[in-house]
């Protein structure tokens, strides 16, 4: 299973605030040459949700699809796949909604969390936040490069390490083991009038290295 070395996550709070369309920054993603993201609203309801799927899909017509926390919703959306946590469906019930194909990837904060989900039907298995984050209102503890490492050697499944993961920090983070970066606040401009161009690209060279 392949996961791209850059996972954008299209998180819907981040770019109300800095007033972007989701339309305008998941084009600007497709241009840049990304293959795969995520869309993450925290406090939409069904039926915006599966709107916003629709509108990025329109924007991003051959890049991967995942949706964040609602298996239901990836399935009706026809998502090509679904991203759990930790207070979410488990991963093999997420299977059995989203059934098989799908990508699914499960969000992990410790040593615990990473082995029990290795032995799941999760594609693949997200630890973090590598470093400090300001994305979430109630952030999970650093968990460093050093748990990366550890949980490196419990699977061949791939990592997608997340938080406060900027382009100079990539590299560090893909030689602890990592096969992939997933950033959200970094990839958005301070607004509409901004290209995020510039920011995709330059994770996009860090990452590739």
């Amino acid at each position: 299973m392949q996961i791209p070395r850059l996972y954008p996550i299209l998180d819907a709070g981040v770019l109300a605030a800095r007033q972007i369309s989701i339309e305008q920054f998941s084009g600007e993603l497709a241009l840049a040459g990304v293959s795969l993201l995520q869309y993450r609203d925290k406090v939409a309801s069904p039926q915006t949700l599966l709107a916003n799927l629709q509108r990025i899909r329109s924007a991003v017509p051959g890049v991967r699809l995942l949706l964040n926390d609602r298996p239901d919703l990836a399935r009706i959306g026809e998502c090509d796949g679904v991203h759990v946590g930790q207070t979410d469906l488990h991963p093999d019930d997420a299977r059995r909604i989203v059934g098989a194909g799908k990508l699914i990837g499960v969000s992990t904060h410790t040593l615990g969390q990473f082995e029990a989900a290795v032995a799941t039907e999760a594609d693949y298995l997200a630890i973090g936040p590598i470093y400090a984050t300001a994305t979430k209102q109630n952030p999970d503890p650093v968990t460093g490069l050093e748990l990366l490492r550890q949980v490196r050697k419990l699977t061949r499944k791939p990592i997608v390490a997340i938080g406060g993961i900027s382009p100079e920090r990539a590299q560090e983070v893909l030689d602890a083991g990592a096969d992939s970066v997933a950033v959200i606040s970094a990839l958005v401009p301070s607004g509409p009038e901004v290209s995020a161009l510039p920011l995709i690209k330059a994770f996009l060279r860090a990452v590739m290295r």
